[in-house]
């Protein structure tokens, strides 16, 4: 029997969408039938993509949006209601890294890494959770469809790595977000979910795999291989559906079995 996930109607804000996974998601939210506005501080790139999305049939939106500052975020987001609908699903995908040993992470990687992939995500998700929460609490009974979060946390949250400690412990911080951020909102119909990628070859690191040490990388996993951004797909097409409404504070590892 045929199965299928159908986001027509919805509204779903992706940050991080000028590249990478933030862009994938886009696309594959859009396949799905949703609206999809395109979030990050490059216009240029959101643009870019919101072209190829058009073309494909979707409904693109782009809006400039730098996590680290909350007036930013404010507007974002007020922006994207004004202009599109409300925020129906956030996908949070915001994220940054810096490589160096522990005993040479300076205060500003710290900060960096941190004001981002920790912060950004908690204003952006509060942001659009608090008009979730107005919404829901405002619908006559049943009317309310609910909401979707998708916090988009990594592997290295739950397993840690050498060189990146700095960023293994902001995606653990974002692994308890989810967790808080479920428990309080699941009772308004507000689910919030984690995902936990492992690693994926996207434009920013697609290189690195032929160097020799992202060769020795890949003789490390368990398959011996990397992912491909469409592996996420289905993952995330159904943590934003309306078939996920009894998944709430779930972490799901998509690393190809690393974390085990």
């Amino acid at each position: 029997m045929a199965y299928s996930m159908d986001l027509s109607g919805r509204v779903a804000l992706i940050t991080g969408a000028s590249s990478g996974l933030g862009a994938q998601f886009a696309r594959t939210l859009a396949g799905a039938g949703a609206a999809v506005v395109l979030a990050s501080r490059r216009v240029d790139k959101l643009k870019q993509l919101r072209a190829q999305i058009e073309g494909e049939g979707g409904d693109a939106h782009v809006i400039e949006l730098d996590v680290t500052d909350l007036d930013s975020i404010r507007s974002a987001v007020a922006h994207t209601e004004t202009e599109v609908g409300s925020i129906d699903i956030l996908v949070n995908n915001s994220g940054v890294s810096t490589t160096q040993r522990i005993q040479d992470v300076s205060e500003s990687d710290y900060e960096y890494v941190f004001d981002t992939n920790v912060k950004g995500a908690f204003f952006v998700a509060q942001e659009v959770g608090k008009r979730m929460l107005a919404r829901s609490q405002g619908s006559a009974p049943g009317t309310f469809t609910g909401g979707r979060i998708v916090n988009v946390a990594s592997m290295a949250g739950l397993k840690v790595l050498p060189k990146i400690g700095v960023y293994c412990m902001s995606k653990a911080a974002v692994i308890q977000m989810t967790k808080a951020m479920a428990m309080e909102w699941g009772r308004f119909g507000i689910n919030v979910n984690a995902i936990c990628p492992g690693y994926i070859d996207t434009e920013i690191n697609h290189s690195h795999w032929e160097t020799e040490a992202g060769k020795k990388l890949v003789q490390m996993l368990p398959r011996k291989r990397v992912g491909k951004p469409e592996d996420l797909d289905a993952l995330m097409v159904m943590l934003c559906s309306d078939q996920s409404h009894f998944i709430n504070g779930a972490v799901i590892a998509a690393d190809d079995g690393f974390a085990v």
